[in-house]
Formats: C-alpha cells, sequence, structure tokens
C-alpha cells in the first residue's frame, strides 16, 4: 500500500471521498459522502480511452456531479504496487502516486493491489453479497482468502488483528505455478510448456486463460482452434469442447483455491471474485470445484471445515478501498 498522507477528513457531500478499482480492462469509481456508506455515482470506463489513473478519474469526476471536489482517494489497481510508479500488470497504464495526487488536486491518495482492496471488503459483505459453494457457513473470525479470475488472476489474505480490525496481505499469487494434476490437465500443461515455456495458474485460470485452455483442448483433439473467447465459451457452455473447456476449468481453479486455503491458513473462508464467475454461478456449483478444493491427502478434513463462496456484490473493491479509507480517519476530524 502506498499513502501520501497519514490521515483524512471524513467524507460529506461536499468533500466526498473517491474510491476506485482499475481493472487491466475496466475502471471503476465510486464516490462516498458519509461514512460507512456504500459507494454511489458509480461508473465504468473504459481504461483504454485514457493516458492514465488521473485522465480516467477527471473524466470520472466531470460528469458524477458531486457537489464538491474528493478531500481524499484510494485506488485499487491490478498489479504489484510497491512504490511511487505503479505499473498495471495486464494494461499499459504506468503512473507515479505523487503526480496522479498533485494533478487531482487530493490531500490524501492511497493506491492498493485491487486484491488487496477485494479483502478488506469481506467483512462488509452482507448474505446477498455471496453465494455458497460448498463447505459449511463461513466463520466471521479468522484469517480469510480470496482469489478469483479476471482479465488476470488476483489472490490475497485478510488477517484479524488483536484488539480488533483485519490487515490484507497481498501478493502475486496468481503467478505461481498451475495445478495441473489430472491426466488431461497434464496434458494441456506440457502442450503449453512446449509452445510458450513456464505455465502459471493465471496462463488458464483467467479471461484469457480460459480462451487458451480452450485452444489447447481443441489441439489435444486434433481440432483447429476455435478462436472463442471467454464470454463465448460461457455462453455455448451447451457445446461439448465449451463445457469440457469449463469442467477442467472449475476443477482446476478448486485445486488453485484449496492450495490458497493451505497456504494462509484461511479457517475464516475462501472468497472468489472476478468478472468471469458470476456468469457461471450454477455450473461452478455443481462442478469439480469442491471436490478439488477439499482432495489434498491429509488436509482433506481441514479443507472440509472451510467455507468456499462466490462473491456476486457489485463494485465489491470498491467497498474495500472505503474500509482502507476508514482506517485513515483522523480522529480529530480534520485532515492534517
Amino acid at each position: 500500500m502506498i499513502a501520501s498522507a497519514a490521515r483524512v477528513a471524513p467524507p460529506s457531500p461536499h468533500r466526498p471521498w473517491l474510491v476506485a478499482d482499475i481493472g487491466g480492462t475496466n475502471a471503476r469509481f465510486g464516490l462516498l459522502e458519509a461514512p460507512g456508506a456504500r459507494p454511489a455515482r458509480v461508473a465504468r470506463l473504459e481504461g483504454a480511452d485514457h493516458a492514465d489513473l488521473a485522465a480516467a478519474a477527471t473524466a470520472y469526476l466531470a460528469g458524477a456531479g458531486a457537489a464538491g471536489p474528493p478531500a481524499a482517494a484510494c485506488v485499487a489497481v491490478a498489479g504489484p504496487v510497491t512504490g511511487d510508479r505503479v505499473k498495471l500488470t495486464n494494461s499499459a497504464w504506468d503512473f507515479s502516486v505523487a503526480d496522479t495526487r498533485e494533478r487531482l488536486g487530493l490531500a490524501h491518495l492511497e493506491v492498493v493491489n485491487d486484491f488487496a482492496a477485494l479483502a478488506m471488503a469481506l467483512p462488509r459483505l452482507e448474505d446477498g453479497d455471496i453465494v455458497s459453494l460448498g463447505g459449511p457457513p463461513h466463520r466471521a473470525e479468522g484469517p480469510k482468502a480470496v482469489l478469483g479470475p479476471g482479465t488476470g488472476l488476483g489472490v490475497a489474505g485478510l488477517v484479524p488483528v488483536p484488539g480488533g480490525g483485519w490487515v490484507p496481505v497481498s501478493g502475486e499469487g496468481g503467478h505461481v505455478d498451475v495445478p495441473a494434476v489430472a491426466e488431461r490437465e497434464v496434458a494441456v500443461v506440457e502442450l503449453l510448456r512446449a509452445e510458450q515455456g513456464t505455465v502459471t495458474a493465471e496462463c488458464l485460470l483467467c479471461g484469457p486463460g480460459l480462451a487458451r485452455l480452450h485452444g489447447a483442448l481443441a489441439r489435444l483433439r486434433g481440432l483447429p482452434d476455435p478462436g472463442r473467447t471467454a464470454a463465448q465459451i460461457c455462453a455455448e457452455r451447451g457445446d461439448p469442447l465449451c463445457a469440457e473447456t469449463l469442467e477442467v476449468f472449475c476443477d482446476l481453479l478448486g485445486g488453485f483455491a484449496g492450495n490458497a486455503a493451505l497456504t494462509l491458513g484461511a479457517t475464516g473462508g475462501v472468497y472468489l471474485g472476478g468478472g468471469i464467475l458470476p456468469r457461471i454461478t450454477a455450473l461452478v456449483q455443481a462442478s469439480g470445484f469442491r471436490r478439488r478444493f477439499e482432495e489434498k491427502q491429509r488436509m482433506t478434513d481441514y479443507l472440509k471445515g472451510i467455507a468456499t463462496s462466490l462473491i456476486v456484490a457489485r463494485d465489491p473493491a470498491l467497498l474495500g478501498a472505503a474500509a482502507r479509507l476508514e482506517q485513515c480517519l483522523d480522529p480529530q476530524g480534520d485532515a492534517r
């Protein structure tokens, strides 16, 4: 997390907070006009239509109709955040946090990894914001994990701290090796490895990865790559090759989620986000996802006690960005 000020004043209609979720494809923005409120005036912009974060935020604010300029902002980005310079993993955006803060006239700007923001949103999710993918009900306590396939594959954790509160743990877990176990999965990985070298989890468990998996399964059958997109594969799941692709995808995702649960000790639950899974919720529930999640030899009983859920809330990373700003509230009520 990179911040440019230590404390912020509470949001108000005349001095709202700006929150944003910047992915490889879309940039979503919203405003908070009161502490604890959900983001309002949410809008989605195409990232490719804007040169950088400051340009996109300026365009959003021009059309948002707020009563006043934002006093503070928290921006979640799809990529590592390790210093003032931020480069998105699956986008051409490359910007300075300090320069962006100055261009937008903000007293406080914080940039966080998008899945760290999603992790911060987990305690705020309500019953209607999630759908069960198997296992017991979520525990309020205990570390939590969140992961999800979108333009890329994000992973983060959320750890409780003594005395209350939570700390997100971000990383680049989507770039670990792909968890291929079944013979068909191994064949796909071997084929892709011969073509491109290293095969990471993100190579198959994301939107472009779903299309890559589809093409590899076709070639293993001796067929040409149909060239379908992720959206087309999900929409045409009655087609035998699309159905097989989604079956393998869900199995691999279950294995990957189980690995994340074990690595983070996520007894508080594993949550799945991203833009792909809400399109195929019933299919994921009926797939081998949960079986592969639990299939970890001596750790099976441990994993059976961990809930898995799909996040279906709209723009949950914006909730997490708001939660992060609330952690920075000035107890005196004035920004310093």
